[in-house]
């Protein structure tokens, strides 16, 4: 029986793993174990930063409508009670850059929500 090794397996695994650590500072970057450790932390973090993109955008879309908002007068809870018995549609995102970008459509959106806040 002819004698077999991981030989070829082993370096490809290697491989793979030196290239996950490409640009990584000393250590991190050259050996092995280090770079394992650093490239599982790595992953990790990845994961959970795309989650927590999700919550940050979120925000972010909900500070700028609070600050367009503040220039007609309402507030943003009421502003988006007003959007639900008005039945429009439009979420935060879209609110968000009608601000910046569209800002006579945004101020239509606005007294659509105003008016339907009065009538109930």
């Amino acid at each position: 029986m002819p004698r077999t090794t991981n030989a070829v397996p082993r370096h490809a695994r290697k491989h793979r793993m030196m290239k996950l650590a490409k640009g990584y500072r000393g250590g991190r970057s050259k050996l092995l174990r280090t770079a394992k450790e650093t490239i599982a932390k790595a992953l990790r973090y990845a994961r959970a930063d795309r989650r927590s993109k999700k919550r940050d955008f979120r925000g972010l879309w909900i500070i700028r409508l609070s600050a367009a908002l503040e220039q007609h007068g309402i507030m943003y809870s009421r502003f988006i009670a007003g959007l639900k018995k008005a039945n429009i549609l439009l979420n935060r995102k879209e609110l968000s850059e009608m601000a910046i970008h569209d800002v006579n459509g945004f101020t239509k959106v606005v007294d659509l929500a105003k008016q339907a806040l009065a009538k109930k």
